[in-house]
């Protein structure tokens, strides 16, 4: 089993000063000779940073969203003009309207992008129903995420535009990768609106196995104090050896973390997770 995740692009430069950063983030997926994309940062910027790294995109497999924000699918757009072949996965409600309100004014933060323009470039694509959804030997899509963790509740500022009316968005579309290694499961995080601790659990869960190791967002930027207390002790006692967490977790979050956790490392623009 050989398994390589690399950060294509986040909002942060690593050592890599060639590479450009915004606030997104893609993860390129080597496992076995299977190639994968999560996420596509919220531009074509991603791309240029594989050329860097030397990393052809041309013959994909899966491309997989997290979710329907601009920030993980805005690059899309792009990756079509050098590959096409690939099957692209969403959770359902993908494409429905997404916004940010405050003080009276909303912001589209959703998708540059619709189910036309993918028929009209011949990309095949499909929803995830289930909750654990095998897509190759060893990597699953999961999504349904069971709310367990009070503490993780969703900033009523995002809101979905569903037939002429605002309605709280429960980011019921948001999906994360697990990947079976014999460390245990690697997950990959888009931005974990319906909560870390709900998503991680229910990956545990439901494959029955330790989580070795966690890259991508965890969107404790927005979290009140006892919520981080809370969130911080899950990941220092947690059974992870390796936590790789940044982009929407916040600077708090993960300078308590560069403190309080030997296992921690802010993964950024170019980072690569080898295991096996």
């Amino acid at each position: 089993m050989s398994l390589k995740i690399t950060t294509l692009i986040e909002n942060t430069m690593g050592e890599h000063l060639a590479l450009k950063n915004e606030h997104g983030i893609s993860f390129y997926i080597e496992k076995d000779g299977h190639k994968l994309l999560f996420d596509t940062g919220q531009s074509g910027t991603f791309l240029e940073n594989a050329e860097q790294l030397q990393i052809d995109l041309s013959d994909l497999e899966y491309v997989i969203l997290s979710h329907g924000h601009y920030d993980h699918s805005g690059g899309l757009r792009s990756l079509i003009s050098i590959a096409d072949k690939f099957e692209l996965i969403l959770g359902e409600g993908f494409f429905n309207e997404k916004y940010g309100y405050k003080n009276g004014s909303y912001e589209f933060l959703g998708n540059n992008f619709n189910r036309k323009f993918l028929q009209e470039k011949s990309i095949s694509y499909k929803f995830v129903n289930n909750d654990l959804n095998e897509i190759l030997p060893g990597i699953y899509v999961i999504t349904n995420f069971p709310r367990i963790h009070k503490d993780e509740v969703i900033n009523t500022r995002f809101k979905l535009l569903k037939d002429g009316e605002f309605i709280s968005d429960l980011f019921n579309d948001e999906v994360l990768i697990a990947v079976d290694t014999p460390e245990g499961l690697v997950i990959l995080l888009g931005c974990s609106h319906p909560g870390m601790k709900n998503m991680m659990d229910a990956a545990r869960n439901l494959l029955g196995k330790p989580i070795y190791a966690v890259l991508g967002g965890t969107h404790l930027v927005e979290a009140n104090d006892g919520s981080l207390d809370i969130s911080m002790d899950y990941l220092n006692k947690g059974e992870m050896k390796v936590i790789g967490v940044s982009h929407c977790t916040g600077q708090k979050a993960m300078s308590n973390l560069s403190i309080s956790n030997d296992r921690y490392f802010h993964n950024r623009t170019g980072s690569s997770l080898i295991v096996g």
